[in-house]
């Protein structure tokens, strides 16, 4: 018998405390006291494991890095992973990104898909296990992350303190079996601002996310600033800009995406700067926009910077300049690079650190987690399969993705599995009108929910 069906009974007691978690708007902050990601995350995370003491589950706060809820018995754990952080809202919303919208069947809202929606339905399947009196032969538990967005180390200090599970996965890619996550490195490029004509320029807010809007403010020539209107004026889909008391403002309006997929985006900083290099010489734009002009451009393949690679088993590298900063005194600059699971993120630093010294630049390095590659034929990969063909009548296929996920925390244990379905629509993750489209959304609930079932239940 299929046990998935259950979940269904608790669609609007999910939908109704999934609300109540977005209107927390848990994006990273400043640390504080007990609080290592600020305040909402840590109001975020004690939402959901107060919800699960009232279900009725065992729970624990390991610290405000993270926290689990847990139901059934046995000597060894199972768990699925989720996080209850989000990114920042960003700009070019049509609603207000911290309170839900059902519209079209569709529910809008800054971390409906990632990942406060798959949050709650695992720890509805745990309430139904335990509704149902479910005997298990081990413990299973869902366990909420605080700070995945910015590749902390939020399950690093939980599992200091708590058992590594024996099997688990984590709902935050799509459907069917991830068993290859390609490796992110992240790199902060930093320079005085030797610029003579950019005074300002602004552009990202978080790297992992292709940037939507960018702008200058520019001293320069009154020659200099016709040319630069000129060039606004052909492109003005693109560009606009104003004459202010500090000089003249230049915009540029791009489109977000996820940082694992930046192709499918339009960078609005790199549009900025390419601009600006048409009318200024390499001395006047300063040594970061000149590295940005020359070696990434509108490139998202690293080939400029002399890392192109690709390999069967994951695909090509993929690279984001996903932060553009410039003040009077520092030039900065955010990169994001995705890397196939052969590759060398060491290799591929030292490389961009070569480059960059060539400009006077310093490069440090932000984060390299490595590439994640599980064999097809382990164990709990079976056991996911059978929990996707009993709901949905085929096996899953096995895939790569350019995403990072707390698969990578779990040392060969685990994988990404769901909650998104390849067919479906556009989820807007890391972008501005967030959402999940509810039928699918309940069909990942379904799976979720037998699976979860199995994990607690196999022998």
């Amino acid at each position: 018998m299929q046990f998935g069906k259950q979940i269904l009974n608790y669609q609007e007691e999910i939908l109704q405390d999934l609300k109540e978690l977005v209107a927390i708007p848990s994006v990273v902050g400043k640390p504080e006291p007990d609080m290592p990601f600020g305040k909402l995350p840590a109001a975020a995370l004690q939402k959901i494991l107060t919800r699960a003491k009232e279900m009725g589950l065992q729970t624990a706060n390991v610290d405000n890095y993270a926290g689990h809820a847990e139901y059934g018995t046995g000597a060894d754990s199972a768990a699925v992973l989720v996080h209850i952080d989000v990114v920042p809202a960003g700009e070019c919303w049509d609603t207000d990104p911290f309170t839900t919208i059902l519209r079209d069947n569709h529910l809008y809202g800054r971390g409906v898909a990632d990942d406060k929606g798959a949050a709650v339905v695992a720890l509805y399947c745990l309430k139904a296990l335990k509704d149902a009196g479910v005997e298990t032969q081990r413990r299973l538990r869902v366990i909420f992350g605080s700070g995945e967005e910015i590749a902390s180390n939020d399950l690093e200090m939980y599992f200091k303190k708590q058992e590594m599970p024996v099997f688990a996965f984590t709902p935050d890619s799509e459907y069917g079996i991830c068993n290859r996550e390609k490796g992110i490195l992240r790199l902060d490029l930093i320079v005085e601002n030797d610029s003579t004509v950019v005074t300002s320029f602004d552009a990202g807010t978080v790297v992992n996310a292709v940037p939507c809007h960018a702008e200058a403010t520019i001293n320069c020539s009154a020659e200099q600033k016709e040319t630069l209107k000129t060039l606004v004026q052909k492109d003005s889909s693109t560009f606009s800009s104003s004459e202010k008391e500090d000089g003249l403002h230049i915009s540029a309006k791009g489109l977000s995406c996820h940082a694992m997929q930046p192709q499918e985006g339009k960078n609005a900083a790199a549009h900025l700067a390419l601009l600006l290099g048409k009318v200024f010489s390499d001395q006047e734009l300063g040594s970061l926009l000149t590295f940005v002009k020359n070696t990434i451009g509108l490139e998202t393949n690293g080939n400029s910077l002399k890392i192109r690679q690709s390999d069967v088993q994951s695909g090509p590298l993929t690279l984001n300049l996903g932060i553009l900063h410039i003040d009077n005194r520092i030039s900065s600059a955010g990169i994001d690079i995705r890397y196939p699971v052969t590759a060398d993120g060491k290799t591929i630093a030292k490389s961009i650190t070569a480059t960059a010294a060539g400009y006077g630049i310093a490069c440090k390095i932000h984060g390299n987690s490595e590439p994640l590659f599980i064999p097809e034929d382990a164990p709990f990969i079976e056991l996911l399969k059978e929990g996707y063909a009993h709901v949905m009548g085929e096996n899953p296929a096995l895939y790569a993705t350019g995403g990072g996920t707390y698969a990578r925390e779990l040392h060969g244990r685990g994988v990404a599995f769901g909650p998104f379905f390849p067919e479906e629509g556009d989820r807007r993750l890391h972008n501005s009108n967030e959402n999940i489209d509810l039928t699918y959304f309940m069909k990942h609930a379904e799976i979720c929910m037998e699976t979860m079932y199995l994990m607690a239940t196999k022998p």
